[in-house]
């Protein structure tokens, strides 16, 4: 059911509007701490700022485009008119942190003349409590139809030298550690920020990704993102350092231009989140509220997956996924892999998949992702090539029907993987066979990846014409009722309330880089502040042994893993390490085997960018709750209150902790377990050490399940 109040009347919302001048306008969020503010300036330019609780938060920022072979679109505007609105709705996502999602905002919405040249461009402005959503409309009015972007010139003044924590602005990858610095220092940390991908573009020496966490001096934390990016190349934001003034910069394609559009037209939001308290930045759904409503009319196969995969032996370097050594380079359809010769290291064949699916069946996994099952793995990666997969062709060593239906004799399902090696032409040849051979043998999610540098050539990740093939790819598997699972494509923007087939992305640094070289401690408390506000990441976790085949080291101790559960929301939950890793702690294991996929309610109880999280959530349809905190650099002590509960009840908590000599380097696997009897007024003190964590698992008590319990004691380690 989803409740609606609108409103076209201002005189209805007292906060909602006050018109100063002709050319000045003024709107509030709906609990009149958010303050927006636009006005023409002088020579008719486009400009706004925002307040929070009477406190400057974006100074005086101008709006408008550059264009190619045209006259811009950034001054000698005057306004037609302006119209207002307040919005209130309450709906449910297919899956999600919280059952229920509110969508309550003031708009207006200022319609623009080009005099000169008879052009119209809106400007469209919501206000939520949580933040601010702005937009570009162009509708077919005017003389303005066909026209090609230059640059989008989209500012946001900050008030000071803020703290920012960033990665590099990248035209094709997010795959970068964060760094915390003043904006002022970015311009001397950037090229040390700068690590090694098989694909990047770094263009500028302040240029950096959204989402953007930032923290004022006095305590005001802001968030810089987009929303529903959809036929558009994807935003960064270059800082001028002198003014502390970030500018909007699009992504450009292959001939340098930033969108070919066409009227009628509107771009993403630009968002700004504002907040006085770290957690209501995590728990904002500003993002998915500004993105369309659900277009799927029958969602009944989408669901929330715990996995297991023939995948990090490949990425930790204990297998392959080619399947032989043998060539040099192969050619779909000439290649004839009966008469190759097995280097013994194809980690996709049917005994290994087949152990994999019985550990996955005995424990009440879901699927199990196999990857390198199909040909083309031996010359795959760096070659330019065109032609590299079919996506429907296993090496001989993988019986696709046979392993199916083991699966399915045991509950299990196989998640396809496409790797696509970047060479998106040859993908979209490719694309509704493979679907189809998904929908033949039973496969109802793919794990697409996009590694390596963008055929056509030229173009980047990022561009308008790969955000079209990203969003092709998401429809076109909703049409053969398959989910996806995108990888190396670009950040969500809050399209998986749209189009919930879209189940995870990855579009950041994950667990695999703790296999090639490790991942600094708390970059897991920084994600859910930024990469994570656009949507969920397949993040994969659940690593057991940190030292790994390739020699690196997985930078994490067993609860900070299992914390990762909890506080890295995604509805797509990998258990990313070797059956056998698993079996040597089934007791700790069983807090992954227990953990919720989907949830009616989240609560973020503590929280600081990259110092750490503490998230409680209560399972979909249960009485159940599970709470995860993640540590940084620091180790991280919670004086936890359990009044999220029902009062009144007694709950079965079970506790997964650090011990206190346990080091994320020298003694990760280091953890104590303890189960005892809670209340709301129970309360539990609890430290995470330094890369580290805990995990509480909570179920409502039976008389069975007391006997012999006692009360958990304040302290357990």
């Amino acid at each position: 059911m989803i409740q609606i109040f609108k409103n076209n009347m201002v005189s209805a919302c007292i906060y909602l509007l006050s018109a100063v001048t002709a050319q000045a306008q003024t709107i509030f969020s709906p609990d009149g701490n958010i303050k927006l503010d636009f006005q023409l300036e002088n020579d008719g330019v486009p400009a706004y700022k925002i307040s929070y609780k009477s406190q400057p938060v974006v100074k005086t920022s101008h709006l408008g485009f550059e264009l190619r072979d045209a006259e811009n679109l950034m001054d000698g505007f005057s306004i037609i008119s302006t119209e207002t609105d307040s919005f209130d709705e309450t709906w449910q996502p297919v899956w999600g942190e919280s059952r229920d999602i509110r969508n309550h905002y003031n708009e207006l919405l200022v319609k623009l003349d080009q005099t000169k040249t008879d052009r119209r461009m809106n400007i469209r402005f919501r206000v939520y409590d949580d933040g601010v959503g702005l937009r570009y409309e162009f509708p077919q009015e005017g003389r303005l139809n066909y026209f090609v972007v230059k640059e989008e010139h989209t500012q946001f003044a900050m008030t000071g030298n803020h703290t920012a924590w960033w990665i590099p602005g990248d035209y094709d990858t997010q795959e970068y550690e964060y760094t915390r610095s003043r904006l002022s220092e970015i311009r001397s940390h950037l090229r040390g920020a700068v690590s090694g991908n098989l694909s990047q573009t770094v263009f500028s020496e302040t240029g950096v990704q959204t989402s953007l966490q930032l923290k004022t001096d006095d305590g005001l934390y802001l968030n810089l993102h987009e929303a529903a990016l959809i036929n558009y190349p994807a935003m960064h934001l270059n800082l001028d350092d002198k003014t502390m003034t970030f500018e909007s910069w699009l992504t450009p394609d292959a001939i340098g231009a930033k969108g070919f559009l066409q009227t009628p037209f509107n771009t993403p939001w630009r968002t700004i989140q504002i907040t006085d308290d770290a957690r209501k930045i995590l728990a904002s759904n500003l993002i998915l509220n500004l993105n369309e409503p659900c277009k799927i009319k029958d969602t009944s196969w989408i669901h929330t997956t715990k996995y297991m995969g023939v995948w990090w032996e490949m990425i930790s370097g204990k297998g392959d996924w080619a399947y032989t050594k043998q060539y040099p380079s192969v050619k779909l359809g000439q290649t004839d892999y009966s008469k190759a010769r097995p280097s013994g290291r194809h980690s996709a064949n049917n005994a290994n998949v087949r152990r994999y699916i019985d550990f996955a069946a005995e424990h009440g996994f879901d699927a199990v992702l196999v990857e390198g099952w199909n040909i083309g793995w031996e010359d795959w990666s760096g070659n330019s090539k065109e032609m590299v997969f079919d996506f429907v062709t296993p090496y001989p060593d993988f019986d696709i029907k046979a392993l199916n239906d083991y699966a399915h004799s045991k509950g299990i399902r196989l998640i396809m993987h496409h790797e696509t090696s970047s060479s998106v032409m040859n993908y979209e040849k490719h694309m509704d066979e493979a679907y189809k051979l998904m929908n033949k043998y039973g496969y109802d999610a793919v794990k697409s990846g996009y590694v390596g540098d963008i055929i056509p050539r030229g173009e980047h990740h990022y561009s308008q014409l790969e955000i079209n093939h990203y969003q092709h790819a998401i429809e076109r598997a909703a049409d053969f009722h398959v989910m996806v699972n995108a990888h190396e494509a670009v950040r969500p923007t809050g399209l998986c309330r749209t189009w919930p087939n879209l189940i995870g992305n990855e579009s950041a640094r994950g667990t695999e880089y703790q296999a090639f070289g490790g991942t600094k401690p708390g970059h897991t408390a920084i994600l859910p502040f930024t990469r994570l506000q656009g949507g969920p990441m397949d993040y994969t976790p659940g690593i057991f042994e940190m030292d790994v085949t390739s020699g690196s080291h997985c930078n994490s101790t067993i609860c900070g893993q299992l914390a990762l559960y909890v506080t890295m929301y995604s509805p797509l939950q990998m258990a990313a390490d070797f059956p056998e890793n698993y079996q040597k702690h089934m007791d700790a294991f069983q807090f992954i085997k227990d953990v919720a996929t989907d949830w009616d309610e989240s609560i973020y109880l503590e929280a600081e960018p990259m110092e750490y999280i503490t998230a409680a959530r209560r399972a979909k349809g249960t009485g159940n709750w599970f709470v995860g905190c993640v540590a940084g650099e620091k180790a991280h002590t919670s004086n936890l209150k359990f009044n999220f509960l029902d009062a009144g009840k007694k709950y079965i908590a079970t506790v997964y902790a650090d011990k206190k000599d346990a080091n994320y380097k020298t003694n990760p696997q280091a953890y104590i377990i303890k189960k005892g009897v809670v209340t709301a007024k129970s309360a539990l003190r609890l430290t995470a050490v330094p890369g580290g964590g805990y995990a509480i698992s909570i179920t409502e008590a039976t008389p069975t399940n007391l006997k012999g319990l006692k009360s958990l004691p304040s302290v357990v380690q």
